[in-house]
């Protein structure tokens, strides 16, 4: 009986608080003052307390029928109420943190500034650091790579190592022999490539025609054939011209069409530079190009073209003649008697 009157206790309440009391009171008068004498006001004021009687009535069935419902919501509205209650508290706790927060950042924030600006300096500075370290490298680097005949990757790594030295690194005092070094290494390096592409454009490629000319008159002593040993066709050999031969009749955009096949020359680190010569050649006039000396490999190459070729010739001779007689010396030994 005491849980349930509590339970009544506070729905009343609740019902209570949840109405106007000021409107049920000003209703409760005028229906009263609607009255013509003090009998039917008595009347009228019998008939309302009997239908509030019996409106509690009902109330306090109801309520006692649904008393595990009215429990268990009252207790939920509660759980509610305090969860938001402390939901509100603790927001404005954050609330004022947050505040507490911004008015410290701002107190903080030129010192903030000037850690971030530091931080930024000190790395700039790991990464100029590290450039060093990999500049100080170079010239070992660079001779391996010189040993090897790889020297696209060669002009590469002293292209950007000077173009790093002469900018970033330009005010460091200690790094001033190794600038020089690597500039005159720059500036002679084309004299090598062009030396390379002469050698591979007039001597590699006659060898080659030379070479086949000799496996030629070899395998004609062999059969012992007296008979002349038939022309040499040159025309499927792989030559330097024919790097670019395929696009002669070609559109008059094939220059795009050669400028991308160049482009595209890659070096293999892992393989001899030398085993195609064409591929070499274009890594040679690549190099150039990265150095910039594309109009003194020209100048250089039209002014040794007389000598180069002059040397083609009697290198071509001297291998005529040296055929030509050693296959009279096989004619002579096949007349012997023996």
């Amino acid at each position: 009986k005491m849980a349930a009157g509590d339970v009544v206790g506070r729905y009343r309440g609740t019902v209570g608080r949840s109405k106007d009391p000021s409107g049920l009171l000003i209703s409760v008068i005028r229906t009263l003052s609607t009255s013509d004498d003090v009998e039917d006001r008595e009347n009228e004021k019998g008939r309302l307390e009997e239908a509030y009687e019996k409106c509690d009535r009902d109330l306090d069935e109801l309520i006692v029928q649904h008393y595990t419902e009215l429990t268990t919501a009252i207790r939920t509205y509660q759980s509610i109420t305090e969860r938001i209650t402390n939901s509100r508290n603790k927001i404005k706790q954050v609330k004022e943190n947050l505040l507490s927060c911004k008015m410290l950042l701002h107190c903080k924030r030129d010192e903030l500034r000037k850690l971030w600006i530091e931080g930024i300096e000190h790395k700039h500075v790991l990464n100029l650091l590290d450039e060093i370290e990999n500049i100080k490298q170079v010239p070992q680097k660079l001779e391996q790579c010189m040993a090897s005949k790889h020297y696209l990757n060669a002009t590469d790594m002293l292209v950007s190592a000077v173009d790093s030295l002469e900018g970033p690194l330009l005010q460091v005092e200690g790094l001033s022999d190794l600038r020089l070094e690597l500039h005159s290494k720059k500036m002679n390096l084309h004299l090598v490539l062009i030396d390379e592409l002469h050698r591979h454009l007039y001597i590699k490629s006659t060898n080659r025609v030379g070479q086949r000319g000799k496996d030629r008159a070899r395998l004609g002593s062999l059969v012992k054939d007296a008979s002349p040993v038939p022309l040499m066709d040159v025309t499927n050999l792989s030559t330097p011209r024919k790097f670019l031969e395929t696009s002669q009749f070609s559109t008059p955009g094939s220059s795009s069409m050669r400028d991308s096949s160049l482009l595209e020359i890659k070096e293999d680190t892992e393989l001899d530079p030398e085993e195609n010569s064409t591929v070499f050649m274009g890594i040679l006039i690549k190099g150039l190009a990265k150095l910039k000396k594309i109009p003194e490999t020209v100048k250089a190459i039209q002014d040794r073209l007389e000598q180069e070729l002059k040397q083609i010739v009697k290198r071509s001779t001297t291998q005529v003649a040296d055929n030509g007689y050693q296959r009279g010396e096989n004619i002579s030994q096949e007349n012997q008697p023996r």
